[in-house]
């Protein structure tokens, strides 16, 4: 195990008393804070830290670190400074710890981007501390070790969770306590802390009609116990439940992607009014049905190529970093659309047929076999794989943000954000995804399209594109995304409705 044991030297200088301890100095009374040290006394017999206090013991760590006595901390510096207080960390750790810090990127720290390291880092574990103490007494014993690394999906015997307290406990008394909880981490890059992973998984509930976005994590209790495949099967069910329900938006989507243009300005009311007039009410749902039975395919395979791709990336950590996510979420999904993109041409004709044009999809691929051959079930490709890296890129960053922006501001006793919190950062960050990627998503449309209307020119990416500037300008790449936008809350509402009693029906654990 990692030698990782506070000096008495870090203890003092990150005491939550006002005074500077001297090294080896017991503490004096009061001085553990439990549950986070607020209203603990310290030596000095204040109830808190005043703020220049507090800047005085930061300088007065920074002072021990910098070595060389230039004003800013490079790896060496840490390397030598840390090792000196009885702190021993990797050079990876170390270059985490500046890679996490330095805002600046010119390879070191100076004082402000060390201070706001800390705080930024205090502050999640913080969270941390506060999720592990079930018992809300201020300290963490093995059993709460226990269940909280169970309650993750991740069982481990009593015997290896003291195992853990013994390298973070300085006193022997078998509990942690949040000042020797806080000495072992702060100056150690945690990474994925399971707290905040836990509750902000960015997770398959936020259906909004198109599957490009990056899998979700699952851990090796819940790959081993068969969690995973009832995880996607409730996914999977309430797509198939906020597609069937959102299908008449969609439908719409599609014909003013296709059909309308400068001089067939197509509205919301006066499309719906032409569809029903058209084939009926049932018409609205044109396209729905092949749209519900690709989830399955696509879902199984871009999970399994995710996970074949997590291997081949060779990484040993059981949770991906946002670079490696995006890189095997965007690959999984382009192997997951080239399997079934047959299908997104079909729901494309199937969308845009008129009443009687084909008795079903077996018919409808057919005659698309017969008349244009097999390449026509490729038509748009191009388009539909470019289209993946912009929205799961943009989709996972901005989710990123939001989580980050959340956590900074408002998370103080939990890094639980609440439903309503999570439904609003993954409605956002799909809605900016699915601009970014609008366009391309349009083009690909049209391609698929293109054979269902006679005569139709055959045409490229390019030339489309070209075409569309030309002729309708920009506006002309985003027909169809008001019908697009008004779908997006009702899906997630619905999806996470039907997911959260799928889980319940399949006898999946809350997360």
């Amino acid at each position: 195990a990692r030698r990782s044991l506070a000096s008495p030297v870090v203890s003092g200088v990150l005491c939550p008393c006002g005074s500077l301890r001297a090294a080896g100095a017991a503490p004096g009374p009061g001085t553990e804070s439990g549950g986070g040290g607020g209203g603990s006394a310290g030596p000095c017999g204040r109830a808190l830290c005043e703020a220049s206090e507090q800047d005085r013991r930061l300088r007065a760590l920074f002072q021990k670190l910098d070595v060389n006595r230039d004003g800013a901390l490079c790896i060496h510096d840490l390397a030598v400074g840390l090792g000196r207080l009885g702190l021993h960390r990797t050079e990876l750790d170390l270059l985490k710890i500046v890679k996490a810090g330095d805002k600046d990127l010119d390879g070191q720290l100076d004082f402000e981007e060390f201070v706001h390291y800390l705080q930024d880092h205090e502050k999640k574990l913080r969270l941390v501390f506060k999720s592990l103490d079930k018992k809300n007494d201020g300290r963490i014993d093995a059993q709460e070790i226990v269940q909280s690394l169970r309650d993750l999906g991740v069982k481990i015997s009593e015997e290896q969770a003291e195992k853990i307290l013994k390298s973070m406990d300085k006193n022997g008394t078998m509990t942690i306590d949040w000042n020797e909880w806080r000495d072992y981490h702060l100056l150690h890059p945690v990474e994925n802390i399971p707290e905040i992973i836990l509750y902000w998984k960015h997770s398959t509930i936020f259906d909004v009609g198109e599957n490009l976005t990056v899998p979700d994590e699952f851990t090796v209790e819940e790959r081993q116990t068969g969690m995973w495949w009832r995880h996607l099967v409730a996914g999977g069910g309430a797509g198939a439940v906020s597609r069937t329900c959102t299908a008449p938006l969609d439908r719409l989507k599609v014909l003013m992607q296709v059909h309308a243009s400068r001089s067939n300005n197509m509205c919301i009311i006066g499309g719906f009014t032409q569809m029903i007039r058209e084939g009926g009410p049932r018409s609205l749902w044109r396209g729905n049905g092949i749209n519900v039975l690709k989830i399955a395919p696509e879902s199984a395979i871009k999970f399994m190529a995710y996970e074949q791709i997590k291997r081949f990336i060779g990484t040993d950590q059981e949770m991906l970093r946002i670079h490696e996510r995006l890189l095997a979420g965007s690959l999984a999904g382009a192997i997951a659309q080239s399997s079934i993109y047959p299908m997104e041409v079909l729901k494309t004709r199937m969308a845009l047929r008129k009443t009687g044009q084909y008795s079903g999809m077996l018919d409808c691929a057919k005659n698309i076999l017969s008349k244009e051959g097999m390449a026509a079930f490729y038509k748009g490709y191009i388009p539909n794989m470019l289209g993946i890296i912009p929205y799961a890129g943009i989709d996972l960053a901005v989710y990123e943000t939001l989580k980050n922006t959340w956590l900074q501001r408002y998370a103080v006793n939990s890094a639980d954000p609440g439903v309503f919190v999570l439904l609003a950062c993954g409605t956002i960050s799909s809605t900016c995804g699915q601009l970014a990627s609008y366009p391309l998503a349009l083009v690909r449309t049209r391609m698929q399209a293109q054979a269902s209307v006679e005569g139709a020119p055959e045409v490229t990416m390019r030339g489309l594109f070209k075409h569309i500037l030309k002729t309708e300008g920009a506006f002309g790449l985003y027909r169809g995304l008001a019908p697009n936008f008004m779908k997006v809350i009702p899906a997630v509402s619905i999806s996470y409705v039907v997911y959260e009693n799928l889980k319940m029906t399949l006898g999946v654990q809350s997360r």
